[in-house]
């Protein structure tokens, strides 16, 4: 069974060694997630979380309020939206299904909040896999953007309703 529980500084070795496996790189090559920092603090516009497979890590998901963070990322939004990021640590743990349970555990914990709309995932442009894996998931492709000068397909998810399930 997977589960989401929140990360920890104690997490922060597994996370080193997973930025450095070459599939997570391919996925987001500039990224520096200043782990020793940022695994120390609990904003509250962020869950940090790391995915439990039968209570071993396998992956780790972020959700953010973008309207709310603080760097705004993802640049003027209106209030009510949440942004994922996603990303299975190791190689043999990919095209098992755990990305999907993944995926769906965050979409559910983002949508237990009945305010929350819309949610927004930004995978790299090349990533062609990631695009065909979002678009199973229902997202629908938005716009072409930059984010720190690398080329994004921004994909969004609105919260289902009885006519859109």
């Amino acid at each position: 069974m997977i589960r989401l529980r929140l990360a920890s500084i104690t997490d922060l070795d597994i996370l080193l060694h997973w930025d450095k496996q070459q599939h997570v790189i391919d996925c987001d090559p500039y990224d520096d997630w200043k782990w020793e920092f940022e695994l120390k603090r609990n904003p509250p516009w962020r869950e940090q979380l790391m995915a439990e497979l039968d209570g071993k890590p396998i992956g780790f998901v972020q959700i953010i309020d973008p309207f709310e963070e603080e760097t705004h990322y993802w640049g003027e939004l209106e209030k009510n939206k949440r942004a994922i990021d996603i990303w299975i640590g190791e190689e043999h743990n990919l095209n098992k299904g755990y990305g999907t349970t993944m995926m769906n555990l965050a979409i559910e914990r983002c949508f237990k909040n009945p305010d929350v709309s819309r949610i927004l995932i930004d995978p790299i442009k090349s990533n062609k896999k990631a695009h065909r894996f979002y678009e199973r998931l229902g997202f629908q492709f938005i716009e072409e953007r930059l984010f720190d000068d690398t080329a994004c397909l921004v994909y969004e998810l609105k919260r289902p309703t009885k006519t859109n399930k």
